[in-house]
């Protein structure tokens, strides 16, 4: 099962941040390692120093933290990382790069043991213009997301609704597994073209997608291997996987195993399962 943290799982951590570091002044700040995916500004602990946190969002799934000085943190969790908080401590580990403290001795461990993850330093008033997030496309919890919305940045494309819904310039934050119990809900074939569902079929899977990121966010995210809630919980919305990573079992309520169940393509490099006799 993969490891990368979907937009429920960095929806989950932004919560948890916001809730323990919004309104906290940074009093100590420490960089154990100079890069993860990309260089981190050599001056990260100037910077944040002394900074109070004035707000925490998301894009996607990059986090963004907001400081009072007009400056926000963009971090960005890769295929391993976590933001760990803790009330008392421990000594780091070899994978704890960032380390954060707050002036209530809130503390936060920016863990990465794979080194995909990545932090920077951008002006808030430039956020929407900066590299990493100018490209991003609609996000599906926003209030603009419905059928007409999906429609429109679909319209013309002959690649697969599948492989459509992972493409980040278009909607941002949906990730594999996401797409694929999205795709259930709303009864559609994986294979079906993305820019020829019809208005009807627009409509069920945009509610069926802020359907599934709305209730996996409920459930504190998927455990995916590496992630934990920063307060070491884990996420449970795994156990209601209605067909990814449940190749050959039968779907909630179907005679599909009888024909061999929930099956597994391979679309753009990527695991798609699916009910053949749901799913049209």
């Amino acid at each position: 099962m993969p490891a990368m943290p979907e937009l429920p799982e960095v929806e989950t951590v932004r919560r948890a941040l916001a809730a323990r570091l919004v309104g906290r002044r940074l009093t100590s700040v420490e960089a154990r390692r100079p890069d993860l995916r990309a260089a981190m500004p050599r001056d990260l602990k100037a910077r944040l120093l002394g900074r109070t946190i004035t707000g925490i969002g998301r894009r996607a799934k990059y986090l963004l933290i907001g400081l009072d000085d007009g400056v926000t943190v963009i971090a960005h969790l890769g295929m391993s990382g976590r933001m760990l908080l803790y009330r008392r401590p421990p000594p780091p580990g070899p994978h704890d790069h960032v380390i954060l403290g707050a002036d209530d001795g809130t503390h936060v461990y920016f863990n990465d043991a794979r080194r995909f993850g990545l932090l920077t330093l951008t002006n808030s008033k430039k956020l929407s213009r900066h590299p990493l997030l100018k490209d991003l496309g609609l996000e599906p919890l926003g209030e603009g997301f419905n059928g007409a919305a999906l429609e429109a940045i679909l319209s013309g494309r002959t690649a697969s609704i599948k492989t459509a819904l992972l493409d980040q310039r278009r909607i941002a934050g949906i990730g594999n597994i996401y797409a694929c119990e999205a795709l259930f809900k709303a009864g559609i074939s994986p294979r079906r073209q993305a820019g020829a569902l019809g208005a009807a079929r627009y409509g069920r899977l945009a509610d069926a997608i802020k359907d599934v990121l709305g209730r996996a966010i409920a459930a504190g995210g998927a455990t995916l291997r590496d992630h934990r809630q920063p307060d070491g919980e884990l996420g449970y919305f795994q156990h209601d996987f209605t067909v990814y990573g449940r190749e050959g079992l039968p779907c909630p309520g179907c005679d599909c195993g009888h024909g061999g169940g929930i099956r597994r393509i391979v679309q753009g490099a990527r695991s798609t399962f699916f009910c053949p006799h749901r799913q049209r």
